[in-house]
């Protein structure tokens, strides 16, 4: 595959699985990225459109199984606990920059001479820029972080945080489960990982970073019986006004690319295949009630990492992803 001038040269480890595909189909579309190589143990010498159909006629490239090192980024696309033994067991040249999409380095954040910075750009933006190696966060991490970072920065966290936050049946992976299957995902829903989700670990080193009062995040998981996106509820109580939320939310996102406050009420459809996070606000006697919404494969995880890249290499945040949500 010839390698253009004025691109940034990227490379993919493991591009077989959902969040794969997106990456991939974004990359693909990027007018300032060449892609070099996509990386599949299990799918090496095949067409990525065979594995990946949605992309027939637009990426007649094959996978393969070694990785070039002739490359300006690396995205880490495996499972997790894969990064680090990928990093143990491959030498990637120092000069290459990578993003982590898996949770390896969320919390832990240091490999070798590489530090990792915790890639969600509305609250690491600056150090995102000057960083050569990113942790992307969580799906469930990054709609909770969004709707909470405001009342953090301004330290109005503080009590019991109830979250409910229901995904879609992508979130689970590619490889079938008894739980993913669609005879008993199909009009079916359920709790899973109740009050113990994984990605509590990175929601609570950065809240609790911001925001230094007694505060204590309760999150129940939901199997939905979709394949896309996160619908995430949060409550708890607060003396502040509507007025005084809503001012916080302005001033915290007003530079935002991706980050819209929603003066309606709002409903899934309106960001899935989008970068976008949609937060919705209403106060009800003491409580607050925050709605917080995502595509669970882009803003979540392959979106969010490209949005990283953008940062990195110095171009428009926003380049390649302004994505319209399929609404009907």
């Amino acid at each position: 595959m010839s390698i253009q001038k004025n691109k940034v040269k990227v490379g993919i480890i493991g591009g077989s699985g959902y969040t794969g595909g997106e990456l991939i189909r974004l990359l693909i579309n990027h007018s300032k990225v060449e892609l070099v190589f996509v990386q599949s143990k299990t799918n090496k010498g095949k067409y990525i459109q065979e594995i990946h159909t949605d992309l027939i006629g637009q990426a007649k490239i094959k996978f393969v199984s070694k990785i070039d090192n002739k490359i300006d980024l690396l995205f880490l696309c495996v499972g997790h606990n894969q990064s680090k033994k990928f990093l143990d067991n491959n030498k990637v040249d120092k000069k290459t920059k990578i993003i982590d999409l898996s949770q390896d380095f969320r919390v832990n954040s240091m490999y070798n001479e590489r530090k990792f910075i915790y890639g969600l750009p509305e609250l690491n933006k600056d150090k995102i820029i000057e960083s050569s190696s990113i942790a992307n966060p969580g799906c469930f991490a990054t709609a909770i972080q969004l709707g909470l970072l405001p009342f953090a920065v301004n330290n109005n966290l503080n009590g019991e945080i109830n979250i409910n936050a229901i995904t879609g049946s992508t979130g689970a992976g590619v490889k079938l489960s008894e739980t993913s299957h669609y005879s008993w995902r199909n009009n079916n829903v359920s709790w899973y990982k109740s009050f113990n989700h994984q990605h509590l670990n990175e929601i609570n080193l950065n809240l609790k970073f911001l925001n230094k009062k007694q505060h204590e995040i309760v999150l129940i998981p939901i199997r939905g019986n979709f394949t896309k996106g996160i619908f995430c509820t949060m409550y708890f109580k607060n003396k502040l006004t509507l007025d005084q939320v809503k001012m916080l939310y302005k001033n915290y996102y007003k530079n935002s690319s991706f980050v819209h406050v929603s003066k309606n009420e709002i409903d899934l459809k309106q960001v899935l295949n989008t970068n976008n996070c949609i937060i919705h606000l209403k106060k009800e006697g003491e409580r607050i009630l925050i709605t917080s919404i995502i595509d669970n494969l882009i803003k979540g995880a392959a979106g969010q990492a490209i949005q990283n890249m953008n940062l990195m290499f110095g171009l428009d945040e926003d380049l390649g992803l302004k994505l319209k949500s399929s609404f009907f």
